[in-house]
């Protein structure tokens, strides 16, 4: 009989821990951040036009290199959410303040080595504060003017000889503390098609 309550109360207690999810072991944060909004604008225009995906990244515009932008809009969510119609509010000690941002492409087809099927991995550094009752709303550089130089970028701006279209996920991971020092982190994804594309007129 006792060996029965012991498995019975173990599966409970996997139960209830599976339940939690993620969001329970996200770090020691009471808190954990929710990308809201995700939006991206090619390069080339003084004034991009933030937009939602894909971003068609055209790596020759009118015989010149730009790179490319992202924006994203962030808010935090208590790890609580609290009992019933009483909800837990963040405080001003769970404002998140962000520090840096990676980005690391990747491709359905499995084919992710990293300056042969998709562009290099990089780090940015990036300074925002998300607030505890409102939203955070941040540009980032999505795709790096040196990209568009690298392999296997570069190859596609002979447009006469390589039509080929890399289509790949941009997975952008932001990094931040709120103000008691404990480590917050959210990833974001969108679709990013590079090419050389025709030029706007």
């Amino acid at each position: 009989m006792r060996r029965v309550l012991r498995t019975a109360a173990s599966i409970a207690i996997v139960a209830a821990s599976a339940s939690c999810g993620d969001v329970v072991r996200q770090g020691r944060s009471p808190v954990y951040m929710v990308v809201d909004l995700f939006q991206v604008a090619s390069g080339g225009s003084s004034s991009p036009t933030m937009h939602s995906a894909p971003l068609l990244s055209d790596v020759l515009t009118k015989g010149s290199i730009f790179d490319d932008v992202g924006e994203v809009t962030l808010k935090i969510s208590p790890k609580d959410i609290g009992l019933g119609t009483t909800a837990t509010l963040p405080s001003l000690n769970n404002e998140v303040t962000l520090t840096r941002y990676h980005v690391e492409y990747v491709r359905a087809d499995g084919r992710n080595t990293p300056g042969v099927d998709v562009p290099y991995p990089f780090d940015g550094a990036i300074s925002g504060t998300v607030p505890a009752n409102g939203t955070l709303i941040i540009g980032f550089e999505l795709v790096r003017h040196s990209a568009k130089l690298e392999s296997p970028l570069v190859q596609l701006q002979n447009i006469q000889t390589d039509l080929s279209i890399i289509a790949t996920i941009a997975n952008v991971t932001f990094y931040g503390q709120d103000q008691a020092g404990n480590v917050v982190s959210v990833t974001g994804s969108i679709s990013v098609n590079f090419g050389n594309f025709a030029d706007p007129s």
